[in-house]
């Protein structure tokens, strides 16, 4: 049976937190092939999105992206943030509506977990 969660994050300072849910839960999985793991970050948090940045735990963010973690930012709290595409990690998905994504995932059968 696969399982689908979407983990949702719009205060910066919860970055490491979120990033520690998603290392534990993963562990607690003995086969991660039917596992689905999508990180909504809109709001302030879009901010640990930006590559070369301090502010977060990086390695962690890519450590996670080898780990098939979907990383989506909201495209309205990045304009908000004067943030652009070019600034995020690669693997940094933009979606137009952050609010959206998360009904879209839960409609999809996603468990919505926000640290």
């Amino acid at each position: 049976m696969d399982s689908r969660v979407i983990f949702h994050i719009d205060e910066f300072h919860k970055w490491n937190l979120l990033l520690n849910n998603i290392k534990n839960l993963l562990v607690s999985y003995d086969d991660l092939s039917g596992i689905f793991i999508e990180v909504l970050a809109n709001s302030e948090a879009v901010k640990g999105y930006v590559y070369n940045s301090d502010l977060i735990d990086t390695n962690s963010l890519e450590f996670l992206s080898q780990k098939n973690v979907a990383f989506v930012a909201c495209n309205n709290a990045l304009n908000g943030m004067n943030i652009s595409r070019e600034q995020l990690f690669p693997f940094v998905k933009v979606v137009p509506v952050g609010v959206r994504e998360l009904i879209d995932k839960q409609q999809e059968g996603y468990a919505y977990i926000k640290p």
